[in-house]
């Protein structure tokens, strides 16, 4: 089997505001194809993370590589290229309420394409189709439950078939079973498109339904703390946070275990 090409590399990366280091000297890739979960406790770093990785905020220090170009670096045209390979469904969906389902996700597809309107039809349709949508096109999004809403972001995400698709706590606010089928959507557009995500979450069920790979954040060593399966890291880490938050013990039953 070949091996897998890495789609993200951060390299000595340190991020922060103003003054105030969040992460310090901080690397990992991501492979192409796999489930990417960042996670870690409140205040680790994880939204900061997602927002240098797509672009939003410039790193105090360090690389960040997507397919082999530095996003900090580029500028122009070039940096427009390696933003378009990016898809990202925010925690809130944020799709726009003036707009129907099927206008938000032809968005993308309108601003950084020139295709002809039957393609751009097409295209919506079927990236609906994907998230199963496609009768929901012609609704705003206040029509449209929560779980709906956060498939629609998804498939406004992956219009451009970017090479990686961020999401951020795709599961927050949902009830558990709206949560499990947006797993199952999310692994079966892995499986059957081949398609990369990077997921900031702290949702245990979700992690260990769908990562292939985790990093775990800490806020006091400023940095990465565990880095394997969700498995592995439950079982055989050795640092004490890491085993209370995949055993969902306080400090003091991680003390007497």
């Amino acid at each position: 089997m070949a091996e897998q090409k890495n789609i993200i590399e951060a390299r000595n990366l340190t991020i922060g505001y103003d003054e105030n280091v969040v992460l310090k000297d901080v690397s990992f890739e991501v492979r192409q194809g796999e489930i990417f979960v960042i996670l870690g406790g409140s205040g680790c770093g994880k939204s900061t993370l997602l927002k240098h990785l797509i672009g939003l905020h410039a790193p105090m220090s360090g690389e960040i590589q997507i397919e082999g170009r530095d996003l900090v670096s580029a500028e122009g045209d070039e940096r427009q290229e390696i933003l378009t390979r990016i898809g990202v469904s925010y925690q809130s969906g944020a799709l726009f309420g003036s707009m129907t389902i099927n206008q938000n996700v032809r968005l993308p597809l309108e601003e950084y394409t020139d295709l002809p309107e039957n393609a751009l039809a097409l295209i919506a349709w079927m990236k609906l189709r994907l998230v199963g949508l496609e009768e929901s096109g012609g609704s705003l999004p206040s029509e449209l439950s929560g779980g709906m809403q956060k498939r629609a972001a998804i498939a406004r995400a992956m219009a451009l078939d970017p090479a990686v698709v961020f999401l951020d706590e795709p599961s927050a606010g949902l009830d558990p079973v709206t949560s499990a089928e947006l797993d199952a959507l999310i692994l079966r557009l892995n499986e059957t498109m081949g398609t990369t995500f990077v997921i900031v979450t702290h949702e245990l069920p979700s992690i260990y339904a769908i990562a292939d790979r985790v990093i775990m954040l800490d806020k006091k060593k400023q940095g990465i703390i565990a880095e394997g399966s969700p498995e592995e890291l439950r079982d055989h880490s050795a640092e004490p946070f890491v085993r209370q938050f995949f055993h969902r013990q306080s400090s003091e039953e991680e003390a007497q275990s």
